[in-house]
């Protein structure tokens, strides 16, 4: 087994989990916002998504994805249309929050004061609801997509044997499970949830600003890419 390979595929899917992005957005989004089974499910979509990356990565299924023009641009318009759609509705959210009630946040503070799960309770999502969404947010992410061909590409390359494949597969599966259900526990503590709750608006505003970008940024290098060109 490749221990070295396996180091530095560790270290580069390590510095890609903690930076900002559609999944990191999700998970404090929820971890904030619903019960702590409702956010360890959706580290758990986000964790499973990526196992499904690796997978097809090492079964060449996503480079036979990226070589087909056609399949390709389906792919990233299915993308960015899932990630636009979901910032869409975050930043509705706050703005419709925001509108009704712009004392909302100090309201939401006392309520949780007195009872840690009333304000919860109301916009609560089931657990499978939880990790649908971490999984689509994931899973339909064309930037992810390309993150782990590029890397299965130039690192995992045919002579790697197939102990070290499961290997890696198995080791960034662990490694995404064990980050994101670290914030899942984390930011579901009461405590944080409490200090969190008059942030809620602004919590979703940045989540609705990040899917949207990121969706924005596709749909530029798709119109350059296959229309401009």
């Amino acid at each position: 087994m490749d221990f070295a390979l396996l180091s530095t595929l560790a270290v580069i899917h390590a510095l890609a989990l903690v930076s900002p992005g559609p999944d990191f957005a999700i998970i404090v989004k929820t971890a904030t916002q619903q019960s702590r089974t409702t956010a360890i499910m959706c580290a758990v979509g986000i964790s499973a998504a990526i196992l499904v990356h690796c997978l097809l990565s090492l079964l060449g299924i996503s480079i036979m994805i990226q070589q087909s023009e056609v399949a390709y641009i389906l792919v990233q318009v299915i993308g960015l249309s899932y990630l636009a759609w979901m910032g869409y509705g975050a930043l509705t959210a706050a703005i419709t929050a925001f509108k009704s009630n712009p004392n909302q946040a100090s309201n939401n503070e006392d309520i949780l004061t007195d009872n840690s799960t009333s304000i919860l309770s109301t916009f609560t999502l089931p657990p499978l609801k939880g990790f649908q969404i971490g999984l689509y947010t994931n899973l339909l992410n064309p930037k992810a997509l390309i993150f782990f061909i590029t890397i299965f590409t130039v690192l995992v390359t045919p002579q790697v044997t197939i102990e070290t494949k499961i290997a890696s597969a198995t080791m960034l599966f662990v490694l995404s499970l064990m980050w994101f259900c670290f914030l899942a526990v984390i930011l579901t503590n009461p405590k944080v949830q409490r200090k969190m709750a008059k942030g809620n608006n602004i919590i979703n505003a940045i989540t609705g600003i990040i899917f949207i970008g990121v969706a924005m940024t596709i749909a530029i290098s798709l119109i350059s890419e296959h229309i401009l060109n």
